[in-house]
């Protein structure tokens, strides 16, 4: 018995080290992955490499597919995550097995919570050393199953192309989001003839569905009659490509509407129909409130925030999301913007000029309150300042990243990108450190584009040094590290809670010069105190061609009014 294991065993390595096949006969397991990949339309791989995945690498040579490497795993499957995003396009990364697959699954759950489609491969021990207790063997699966729409082991080689196509197909069933394969060693670098493998190629359907007929009349019927409604568009819209069909539901129908999530930017600022400020008002005063592609989460207060007195309507591409939390008094279930477009078609046009007055008047008054801190000249520079400063150098072009607790809270209400796609954040997961991976996964996708992240310094700190992957891979980018040295989400409801005497317990960072960490990884660092200071600042990191990080120090007992709200946690 010791002897038949111990010539399994040679066998599996002789597999290994064996140089592979260049006869066209035969195929790898990991030629075969790159094959699916690139049958999928993807283009790149983010990764960080160990032994039981190198032969995904051979195959993505041979088929055209870039592969990126990082400095740890969290990063990989951030950026499959900002891949998918912004191209529309499923994202994949490939780490090795035991911790370089449990160091990506923030990011898995991460892309779970925020829809993202996108597959994780990890690596396994070999089949031939099941349950044996094999380098980083651990039980990826049962990890996975939770946090993905499908997750499985790939048990032959043969199978190795059509698993990944299946795994696609799931992350696009209804709503999006990841799927995770492992594929063991022995049926990665193990050849079979190509001719017994399965290679799907054209399996994808369309899921651009509007649901039934009849409640998209009824929907429309719904906004005819209305006086005074209003529509939240969500991720979906831009998850879904439907940012046309929002513009232009609204235009023709004459719907206020507010955006969350990276569905911000589907209307530019200073569109009739493009409101923020007045969302509280809206929603307090309206009789029709259509929620659009987002869920009854803590960010909608679980939906208690829509009054009863409201008619009701939510749009989504998942069933299960539809009525969750709140009763609604009519759900439709399918693609966003489809059946947006269809709304359109089948509605018309209704003037409704006192209601558009009386929420710009909210609009106008709201930010008149906020604008002298907005504008404040104070040293330490106050949060809302750099916001500021940082809406005004944005371009048509440019991609905001916010990653950060506090910081990025008083950026939302400040920061309007110009265009949809223009906005990403981590989703209702929000996890910190995914701005590196996501200004990555932005400028490597859209190089046309310039990229401008905001991060706290705590956030930062998370995945920073992939900041030195972003300058190997020559992927330049305007970055604002807002530091006061503290993760000060949390030290507020510290000091509510305990008092300020307690309120340093566990949350105080050191006053790090992210500027001159930029610098010594070969990018473009500045470090700024005064406010009249910011826009030059960015303006030479623009400037430069390099990553970059301003380090902009700013008040540490300065709070976002969701921070003193604290209402992350209602």
């Amino acid at each position: 018995m010791v002897q038949a294991t111990q010539s399994s065993d040679a066998a599996a390595t002789d597999a290994i080290l064996k140089e592979p096949s260049r006869d066209g006969e035969s195929i790898s397991g990991g030629h075969l992955v790159a094959k699916a990949l690139k049958a999928e339309g993807v283009d790149v791989i983010f990764t960080l490499c160990g032994g039981h995945i190198i032969d995904i690498y051979d195959g993505c040579v041979d088929e055209g597919i870039a592969v990126v490497d990082v400095r740890h795993e969290q990063v990989a499957a951030h950026a499959a995550d900002g891949y998918a995003r912004i191209t529309g396009k499923p994202g994949c990364a490939v780490v090795t097995a035991g911790p370089g697959t449990t160091d990506a699954v923030t990011g898995v759950a991460n892309a779970f919570r925020a829809e993202s489609p996108m597959l994780l491969i990890g690596g396994q021990g070999a089949l031939t050393q099941h349950r044996m207790g094999s380098l980083q063997d651990l039980p990826h699966v049962d990890m996975m199953s939770p946090i993905t729409k499908f997750a499985a082991t790939v048990p032959h080689t043969a199978r190795v192309a059509d698993m990944v196509s299946m795994a696609f197909r799931e992350c696009y069933a209804g709503a999006p989001g990841p799927s995770f394969l492992e594929i063991p060693r022995d049926v990665l670098d193990n050849e079979v003839p190509l001719s017994s493998a399965v290679i799907p190629s054209s399996y994808r359907t369309t899921t651009k569905s509007i649901g039934d007929p009849a409640s998209v009349d009824k929907l429309a019927g719904l906004l005819a009659r209305s006086a005074k409604p209003c529509v939240l568009l969500g991720s979906q819209v831009w998850t879904g490509r439907g940012s046309q069909a929002a513009i232009d539901f609204a235009r023709t129908l004459n719907v206020p509407v507010f955006m969350n999530g990276s569905a911000r930017g589907t209307l530019p600022p200073g569109d009739p129909h493009h409101f923020s400020l007045s969302r509280r008002y809206a929603f307090s005063n309206a009789d029709l409130i259509l929620i659009v592609g987002t869920p009854f989460d803590f960010r909608m207060g679980y939906g208690r925030r829509l009054p009863a007195s409201a008619t009701v309507v939510q749009i989504d591409m998942d069933y299960r999301t539809v009525g969750k939390n709140r009763d609604v008094d009519l759900g439709l279930v399918g693609d966003p913007g489809s059946i947006l477009a269809a709304v359109t078609a089948a509605g018309s046009h209704v003037e409704r000029r006192a209601w558009f007055a009386e929420l710009r008047a909210q609009e106008t008054a709201a930010y008149e309150k906020r604008l002298p801190r907005q504008l404040s000249a104070a040293s330490p520079i106050h949060p809302l300042r750099l916001a500021h400063e940082i809406n005004e150098f944005l371009t048509e072009d440019s991609i905001y990243i916010g990653d950060g607790g506090d910081i990025v809270t008083f950026s939302g209400g400040v920061v309007q990108p110009k265009s949809p796609g223009h906005w990403m954040d981590p989703g209702p997961l929000g996890t910190l450190g995914v701005g590196i991976p996501f200004v990555m996964a932005a400028k490597y996708a859209r190089p046309d584009k310039e990229v401008v992240a905001l991060f706290g310094d705590g956030a930062f700190s998370l995945t920073g040094w992939d900041f030195e992957t972003l300058v190997r891979f020559n992927l330049p980018f305007v970055g604002v590290v807002g530091n006061n040295s503290s993760m000060n989400q949390i030290r507020y409801g510290q000091m509510r809670k305990y008092g300020d005497a307690r309120g340093r317990v566990g949350n105080t960072l050191g006053d790090v010069r992210y500027d001159e960490f930029a610098r010594m990884l070969g990018g473009y660092g500045e470090e700024v105190r005064n406010p009249e200071d910011i826009a030059p600042a960015l303006r030479r990191a623009r400037e430069s061609g390099l990553p970059s990080l301003i380090n902009v120090w700013v008040d540490p007992d300065a709070y976002a009014p969701g921070t003193m709200n604290q209402t992350m946690y209602k």
